[in-house]
C-alpha cells in the first residue's frame, strides 16, 4: 500500500511540474504582457475602464469555466473512464461540450446587451463620469464573446487532464497574451481609443485558445459530435455537482466584484493598483497552486473512485506540503520585496514611481494571504474528488461576508490596500472552514510528519528572510534609481533568498526539498 501512496504522489508532483513550468511560461508571457500594458497605457481612467471591462467576461469564466465545470466534470469524467468504456466518455465529453456550448452563445448575447447595467453594478463610480462609463460599456461588449471562447477551454482542460494530460490548457493562456501584446504594438493606430486594441486582442487571444487544445483532444480520441441529452446520467451527475459549484463561484466571483466596486469608489488608478498587485500575485499561484490543485484532482478523484481513502489522506498530505513548501517563502520574499518587484516590472512610461508605490501597497496586503489562496486549491478539490460540492459553496458564503466587512472597515483608512487585505482575511477563513470540516468527513489526514515538515519550511524561510534584509542593510533599495540598478537589486535578492532557502531546506532534510532533488537525478539519469 505505501508503495501505491508513493506511486501516485510522484504522478501527482510529475504532474504539477508539468503545469508549473507550462504556467510558468504563461505567467511570464502575462507579465510581459502587463509590462507593455503599463508602458503603453499607465494607470488613469481609461485602464481602470478596460480592466473593469475585461474583469466581467472574466468572472464568468471563473463561474461557468474553471471555477465550476472542470472541478464538477473531471470526477464524473474520471469514474467513466475507470468503470465504463472510453466511448462511453467520449460520449459524454460531447454531450457536455454541446450544451456547454449553447448556454455560452446565450450568455454572450444577454451580457452583449446588457453591458450598461452590468458596468453599472461593478463600477457604480463610474456612473458620475460618463466618458469613463461609456468606454467600460463599449469594450466589455467588444469583448463579452471572449468567454465562449474561454469556457469551451476549461471543458477541454477537463478532458486533457483526466487523461492525465496537463501542459496544453497549462500553456493556452500564453495565446491570449501574445494577441494582446502583438495588438498593443500594432492596432493602436486604428482607433480612436487606442485602449480598444487591446479589447481585439483578447478575442483573438480566446479563439487561439481554443484551437490550442483540439490537437491534443483528438490523439485521445475526442471527435467533435453536437449531442444533446439532459437525460444523459453523466450529466445529471455533473449537474448535481455543479448547481452548489455555480453558486459556489458565484460568492467567489461576488467578492472580486465587492473589490472592483469599493475600488470605483476611491481615487482614479485604485482598480489599477489592485489589478496589477493581483497580476504579480498570479505568478506564484499559477505556478504553484493552480499547478498542484489542477494535478492533484484526477489523482484525488482516481482514490475515491477505488474506494482507497487511505490514499486519498495521504496525496491530500502530500499536496498541502509539497504548496507550502513553494507558497510560504514565495509569501515572505513578495512581502519582503514589494516595492522592488512592482517597480522592475512596471515602472516606465506612464507608469510613474506613484503608482508604484500604490501598487506595492496592495501587493504587500494580497501576498499576506498567499498561503491560503494557495491551499484552498487543494482543499476544494478534496470535496470535489468526494462529489461534495456543498461545503464548499458553504465555506464561500462565510468568506464573502467576512470579506465584505473586513473591505468596508478597511477601505478608508487604508484605501486600495485594506481592500486588499480584506481578501487575504477571507481567503484565511475559508481555508480554516474547509480543512476543519474535511477533517470531520474522512477522518485525520495531517500526521505529525505533516507539521515537522511545516516547520522546516517556517524555519528556511526565516534564513532566506534574514539573507534578503542583509543584503539590503548592505546594499539599499533605491526607488529612483535606473532600471539596470533596481533590475540587479531584484535579480540579487532573489538569488540570494532561494539559493539560502534551498540549502536550508536541504540540510534540514525537508522532505519535499529532496523529493525535488531525486527527481532531478531520475531525471539527468534517465536522459
Amino acid at each position: 500500500m505505501e508503495k501505491t501512496k508513493n506511486s501516485e504522489n510522484a504522478k501527482v508532483a510529475k504532474a504539477a511540474g508539468i503545469v508549473g513550468a507550462a504556467t510558468m511560461v504563461s505567467r511570464i508571457s502575462g507579465m510581459l504582457r502587463d509590462i507593455v500594458i503599463a508602458a503603453f497605457f499607465g494607470a488613469n481612467w481609461m485602464t481602470d475602464a478596460f480592466w473593469v471591462a475585461f474583469r466581467i467576461p472574466n468572472m464568468l469564466r471563473r463561474l461557468l469555466g474553471e471555477g465550476s465545470l472542470t472541478i464538477s466534470f473531471v470526477p464524473v469524467f474520471t469514474e467513466y473512464l475507470q468503470k465504463k468504456t472510453k466511448e462511453e466518455a467520449i460520449e459524454l465529453a460531447n454531450n457536455a461540450f454541446t450544451i456547454l456550448s449553447i448556454i455560452l452563445v446565450v450568455v454572450s448575447v444577454l451580457g452583449i446587451l446588457f453591458s450598461p447595467l452590468i458596468v453599472g453594478v461593478i463600477a457604480p463610480g463610474f456612473i458620475s463620469d460618463p466618458q469613463k462609463f461609456s468606454l467600460a460599456v463599449f469594450l466589455n461588449r467588444l469583448m463579452f464573446p471572449y468567454i465562449f471562447f474561454v469556457a469551451l477551454v476549461a471543458l477541454c482542460m477537463g478532458i486533457l487532464n483526466s487523461f492525465r494530460h496537463f501542459a496544453a490548457p497549462a500553456l493556452s493562456p500564453v495565446m491570449l497574451n501574445i494577441a494582446m501584446i502583438a495588438a498593443a504594438f500594432t492596432l493602436r493606430p486604428f482607433f480612436a481609443e487606442p485602449i480598444t486594441a487591446l479589447a481585439v486582442g483578447v478575442l483573438i487571444g480566446g479563439f487561439l485558445q481554443l484551437a490550442l487544445q483540439w490537437p491534443f483532444l483528438r490523439n485521445f480520441g475526442f471527435k467533435l459530435k453536437l449531442i444533446v441529452n439532459l437525460h444523459h446520467p453523466g450529466i445529471k451527475q455533473i449537474g448535481l455537482l455543479m448547481i452548489p459549484a455555480i453558486l459556489g463561484a458565484g460568492v467567489t466571483t461576488i467578492n472580486v466584484v465587492v473589490g472592483t466596486v469599493l475600488a470605483s469608489l476611491l481615487p482614479g488608478g485604485s482598480v489599477t493598483y489592485l489589478f496589477y498587485a493581483d497580476r504579480v500575485m498570479e505568478l506564484p499561484l499559477g505556478v504553484f497552486a493552480i499547478a498542484i490543485g489542477t494535478a492533484a484532482l484526477p489523482s484525488f478523484s482516481s482514490h475515491v473512485a477505488a474506494g482507497k481513502i487511505d490514499e486519498l489522506k495521504s496525496s491530500i498530505s502530500f499536496s498541502l506540503r509539497l504548496m507550502l513548501f513553494l507558497t510560504i517563502p514565495a509569501m515572505v520574499a513578495l512581502m519582503a520585496l514589494n516595492l522592488p518587484i512592482i517597480s522592475v516590472l512596471f515602472q516606465r512610461g506612464a507608469f510613474d514611481t506613484r503608482a508604484a508605490v500604490y501598487t506595492s501597497q496592495a501587493l504587500l496586503c494580497y501576498a499576506l494571504g498567499l498561503w491560503a489562496f494557495a491551499t484552498i486549491r487543494v482543499f476544494v478539490s478534496s470535496f470535489y474528488s468526494l462529489q461534495d460540492s456543498k461545503w464548499p459553496l458553504k465555506a464561500a458564503i462565510v468568506t464573502l461576508i467576512v470579506n465584505v466587512l473586513a473591505a468596508l472597515a478597511l477601505m478608508y483608512p487604508l484605501k486600495h490596500s485594506g481592500i486588499a487585505l480584506a481578501g487575504s482575511i477571507a481567503a484565511s477563513v475559508n481555508v480554516l472552514v474547509l480543512a476543519f470540516v474535511l477533517k470531520r468527513k474522512i477522518g485525520i489526514y495531517l500526521d505529525r510528519s505533516f507539521f515537522v515538515s511545516i516547520f522546516k519550511i517556517i524555519i528556511s524561510t526565516l534564513f532566506m528572510l534574514a539573507a534578503i534584509f542583509l543584503f539590503d542593510l548592505l546594499n539599499p533599495w533605491n526607488t529612483y534609481a535606473a532600471f539596470k540598478i533596481r533590475l540587479l537589486y531584484l535579480t540579487t535578492s532573489i538569488i540570494i533568498g532561494a539559493v539560502v532557502f534551498f540549502i536550508c531546506a536541504f540540510f534540514m532534510k525537508s522532505p519535499e526539498m529532496h523529493a525535488v532533488v531525486n527527481m532531478v537525478k531520475r531525471k539527468l539519469t534517465s536522459s
